[in-house]
Order: structure tokens, then sequence, then C-alpha cells
């Protein structure tokens, strides 16, 4: 008796299943230093102000600007020298009184009395250093940083959910936070099934092929927030699969490539099922990846993708990278997309939701993309080559050259 045929569901329909099936991971705190791409947990509230005190923006002279007033480079203005600031030093005791200046350097304490910085670029020093020539009318508070002007005591300056780059570990830092609470990287468990492969190393006798697609997942869950843990090719029999995949369950996601399709040695379904993993998803009107599962199991969600490396690959962008994204706590999930001039035809029979691999680039200021060339689902030189998914609607018949199409931008490396 065959295989039954399995009802068919949009891509839409499909990732509505899988992001419903997402619970967030819970929070573990790790040092700064080890924070950068890591999603916040908590919102950030700053306990000071910062700068933390008025300050120069320049290195020059403070004074009071009301003092520069009618100054020209033809009458230009005397005042005394009186004083100096350094930077790092102690809070200034003295007074800048009228038509006086006291040297200031760049992050040095505004003394009390000053309202402007003349950069020292900006004078004449009298050779003897005792007085600066002014030559132009300063603005009240012209070079001056503010107690708060970035940021200021009790202001939420990271939200939960944000993605951290360098900048944010550098408003950690000076906030004063040598560790960060973060949301838990998912540990993902990868399978590749089939008795043609063989790992790197091996002999690559007739009839069988390298092990391509645990090394291109590896990567994949490693850029898009996840742990990837490597467990092994599972061999065509009922027992190493099962074997395997009982020891898989532990992880938070779980990923095999092979053995989803409708072929007699097409164990896994079965075997998954059989270790109280729920399938939710089959088969969908897509290409390539038309044989992917999604199941879940407690917690765990497994996602078995097809074996040929294409439609491994555009199965893990479309599905399991935002899966790993929302648990591993981040807001924004959508993949980047904008539209391109066609450079060549596309023909397409409608009915599948169809990921072709292009080129973008700019030609004279206008997006255009142009189709990697042949677009079999085992060609994965075709993958390298491409920068983005040219993406075709269920419904759509094709393109013509000059259309503008969808694009998916592969290699764009979002901020959550």
């Amino acid at each position: 008796m065959g295989k039954k045929q399995e009802a068919l569901i949009t891509v839409n329909e499909a990732v509505k299943k899988i992001l419903g099936s997402v619970s967030r991971l819970g929070p573990e705190t790790v040092p700064l230093l080890e924070a950068n791409g890591r999603i916040l947990f908590e919102d950030i509230v700053s306990d000071v102000n910062i700068p933390p005190f008025d300050n120069s923006a320049m290195d020059g002279f403070a004074v009071r600007y009301e003092d520069t007033i009618g100054a020209t480079s033809s009458a230009p203005v005397s005042l005394r020298i009186e004083g100096e600031v350094q930077a790092g030093g102690a809070l200034p005791q003295m007074t800048v009184a009228e038509n006086r200046a006291v040297r200031i350097m760049t992050g040095a304490p505004i003394p009390a009395g000053a309202n402007a910085v003349i950069p020292v670029e900006m004078i004449e020093e009298d050779p003897g250093g005792g007085t600066i020539s002014v030559s132009r009318v300063m603005k009240r508070n012209e070079n001056v940083r503010f107690s708060g002007e970035d940021i200021k005591q009790d202001q939420v300056v990271l939200a939960q959910g944000k993605k951290l780059q360098s900048a944010d570990i550098g408003l950690l830092a000076a906030l004063n936070r040598s560790t960060v609470k973060v949301f838990r990287k998912p540990r993902v468990g990868i399978i590749t099934t089939g008795d043609e492969l063989v790992e790197l190393g091996e002999d690559l006798v007739p009839g069988k092929i390298r092990n391509s697609n645990a090394y291109a997942l590896c990567v994949e869950v490693a850029k898009y927030n996840g742990i990837p843990v490597y467990l092994g090719i599972a061999k065509d029999t009922v027992e190493n699969i099962r074997s395997m995949f009982a020891g898989a369950m532990e992880y938070d996601v779980v990923i095999s490539t092979g053995g989803v399709s409708m072929g007699k040695y097409d164990f896994v379904k079965d075997v998954i099922s059989d270790l109280g993993v729920t399938i939710l998803i089959e088969k969908l009107k897509m290409k390539p990846g038309k044989p992917m599962t999604f199941g879940t199991r407690n917690r765990t969600l497994f996602f078995g993708l097809p074996g040929n490396p294409v439609s491994s690959l555009v199965s893990f962008m479309e599905f399991v990278r935002p899966a790993l994204l929302l648990m591993s706590g981040a807001k924004d999930i959508r993949k980047p997309e904008l539209y391109a001039l066609l450079d060549n035809a596309i023909h397409k029979i409608p009915g599948r939701k169809e990921y072709i691999r292009g080129i973008f680039y700019s030609k004279s200021g206008e997006p255009h993309v142009t189709t990697t060339g042949p677009q079999g689902s085992g060609l994965l030189r075709s993958m390298s080559m491409a920068n983005c998914l040219i993406v075709m609607p269920e419904e759509s018949e094709g393109c013509r050259a000059g259309d503008r199409v969808i694009i998916q931008l592969i290699h764009h490396e979002e901020i959550e």
C-alpha cells in the first residue's frame, strides 16, 4: 500500500502555523563583550545623566557669550585669560567673570559663569599668554554639552527586543553594565539523512555524495541566533533514524534534511510521529521546497527539510529563520524585500510560490536583478552565486524582461 498524499498548503499558511507554535525562550546573563548580536530581555533604564556634568565640546576658552557681542575681524574683542580647566580633573571652583576667559579642554567641566566655548583655532592668543582676541560673536551655549544631553536619569535607553550592536555595547559600558540580560539562544540539533552521504575526509566512492547540507545549515543557524549542534548522518533504516531522532528531542529545535518525501526509504515522518511529534505541515505549494515537514513535541520544534541542498537552504530561510529569531527574542523577523527590474524572462506554471536564485545590482541608480541561470534544486553553486531570491507568487505565470519583481535579500544583515 503506497503512502497517502498529503494536502498542500501555501507558504503564508505555513509561516503562520510555524510562528504560532513558537515560544520565546527565557533569559540568561552574559558578559558585555559577549552580548553583540544578542537580543535584550529587559528594558535598560539609566540611573545617571550622560554626560554627568556640563562640559566643553572643544579645546578652547570658556567665556560669557555676552562679552563677545560686537566682535568682528576688524575690531576683535580682547579677553583676559584667568585659569585653566583640564578634562578628568576636579570640578572647577572658579567663576568666569566679565571680560575673562578660562582655558578649557574637550570634555572638561564648564566653570560657573561661562555659557560658551570659543574653539582655540578661532582666537588669537597674546604671545605673553595673558589675553585672547575674539573676532566673531559667540552664540549662547555654543560648544557646550549639557548634563543629560545624551541620556537622562530614569530614561529607557534600550528597549526589550533590541538586537545589540557595537554602539549599544558602548552605551551599556557608559552605564557601567559589565553584564546584560538577553534572551537565551535556541539549541538546534541538526541531522542529515541518507545512505548516499559521506562525511568530509571519507572516500567518495561511486554512488556517494558529500554531506554539504549540515555545514550550510550550521552556519545559517548561528547567523540567526541559534546554537548549532551537528548530530551526524542518519542511515536509511527505521532503527537508525529512530535512535538519532530520539536523542535529538532534548533540543529546542531539531532540523533534519532528507527522508520526508514519498520515497520507499523516506521514514522520517513516521518515526517522528512515533516519537510524539505532532505534525502540522507536510507539503507546501512552493518551489523549491515542496516536501517540507514541520511539527512540535512540547516546546521542541521539528523541521524536516528537503534533501536537495538548494531546497534545504530556501526552506530554512523562509521557515526556520523567522522561528529562530522569534524564539531568541527578536521583534522584527521580516526578511528584507524590495522591487527590482528583471533582466531576463522567467517562465512559470501557476500553482506554487517559486523562489528563483538571483543577482541583485544597481544600474543608473535603479535596482536590477538577473537570474543565476539553471534553477535545479541540486545546483548549490547557483545558491552561492545568488545574493537574492526572486519571489514569484502562486498565481504568477512568469515575468518578462523589464517587469518589476519582488526580491528577497539573502546576505543583508537584518537589524531586529
